[in-house]
């Protein structure tokens, strides 16, 4: 595995805007820049991650053998029925068990792995809910690829994996309709939403995009869009752990409405997940101890994350004999995961996690993000790689 230095095309902000990748150049706040060839905010091409064959093969198995444990942990969460232990409302958690027990079916989700390629990827955490950095992993990395190392390959099915997915829960909806919702506040949520709703056309739906805030109920289980048409399937990519606190939380327990991703992908999407990983398959090479009290890393290097946390708020790293690294955020109230330190490589100043698509239950990808401090966070590079 190695960061090698690029010429990046002249012309790669059209490039990228041609396959509807509009936020290749948003600031730490998510806000779209004004392309400039010469400047790279978020996507960049003046390097990129080379690996071999059997690297890649590696992280397919990872991500393969790591989601295959977290299902055996969902199982085991819902026969225990302690919504405490991931920090879900007890009033919520028969929408858990009757998802889990309905085995409603899942589109996607994606691994953080930590990994210098050798010996074995050790998983970070799950983003199992509302992953996104999507358009980037699947069309943007593969347009650099085919345009720059035409002899190479990627991993990278992403495309084609997705639209087998959607053909296949198609053939599970009676009306055909799909509605897709995020915030449009948030042009990186828009893109990635677009560029599923155009996989579903592919895949042979009826579908129609909103604004996560424009969904209605009537207070009896049903959801309707903003032409009072009842919602039967929607995708959102909105937090399961913000829903069940908003004021319609007592509605999902009764709605007919099918959401994608599921329900039980709360307990995956929470950080509690590494510590019932650890505690179920103590001393996996591909998991990090974890526990949800601190005295077991006591005196070890370790990073403290909040239960519900996203892009990368109120991390804190402490490894003796260096200063404490604290993001800070809004999190934590909920709980806390204390999961040991994973030595991560630094190259070229840069220190990468490698990001693990799962399309079903099948590892299709990959798309890497770089920072040049210790921790990944929304201000993060995302570089491409290929293999040969």
């Amino acid at each position: 595995m190695r960061r090698l230095r690029q010429l990046p095309r002249v012309d790669w902000p059209a490039r990228l805007q041609e396959i509807g990748f509009h936020y290749h150049s948003i600031d730490e706040r998510g806000d779209a820049q004004p392309p400039d060839a010469r400047v790279f905010r978020y996507w960049r091409e003046d390097a990129a991650y080379h690996f071999d064959a059997a690297q890649i093969e590696c992280l397919y198995e990872a991500g393969v053998e790591v989601h295959r444990m977290c299902l055996e942990v969902v199982a085991d969460a819902v026969r225990a029925g302690d919504p405490a232990a991931f920090a879900i409302p007890d009033a919520m958690w028969p929408l858990v068990e009757r998802s889990w027990n309905l085995r409603e079916p899942a589109l996607f989700g994606r691994f953080d792995f930590a990994w210098d390629g050798t010996g074995a990827p050790r998983m970070l955490e799950y983003n199992a809910d509302t992953p996104t950095a999507l358009v980037e992993a699947s069309l943007a990395q593969w347009q650099w690829l085919t345009q720059t190392h035409p002899g190479a390959d990627q991993f990278n099915s992403l495309h084609e994996a997705l639209i087998a997915r959607w053909t296949a829960l198609r053939g599970q909806s009676a009306d055909g309709l799909l509605h897709l919702a995020c915030l449009f506040d948030s042009q990186e949520d828009v893109g990635n939403t677009e560029y599923l709703l155009d996989l579903a056309v592919q895949a042979g739906w009826h579908a129609k995009i909103l604004d996560v805030r424009d969904i209605g109920s009537d207070g009896s289980g049903r959801f309707y869009d903003t032409e009072n048409r009842p919602i039967e399937t929607v995708f959102k990519l909105y937090p399961w752990e913000w829903m069940v606190r908003e004021a319609f939380a007592p509605d999902l327990l009764r709605a007919r409405t099918r959401w994608i991703e599921p329900a039980w992908k709360m307990l995956l999407a929470n950080k509690a997940v590494l510590a019932a990983l650890w505690a179920r398959f103590p001393g996996h090479p591909n998991l990090l101890p974890a526990y949800r009290t601190p005295q077991p890393l006591a005196g070890l290097p370790h990073v403290v994350k909040p239960m519900l946390s996203r892009e990368g708020a109120n991390v804190r790293l402490v490894r003796p004999g260096h200063p404490e690294v604290d993001t800070g955020g809004p999190y934590g109230a909920e709980g806390l995961v204390w999961q040991a330190y994973a030595p991560m490589p630094v190259l070229d100043g840069f220190t990468p996690v490698l990001g693990v698509w799962m399309v079903g239950d099948d590892a299709c990808g990959m798309g890497i993000r770089e920072d040049r401090g210790p921790i990944t966070r929304n201000t993060s590079f995302f570089v491409p790689h290929y293999f040969n």
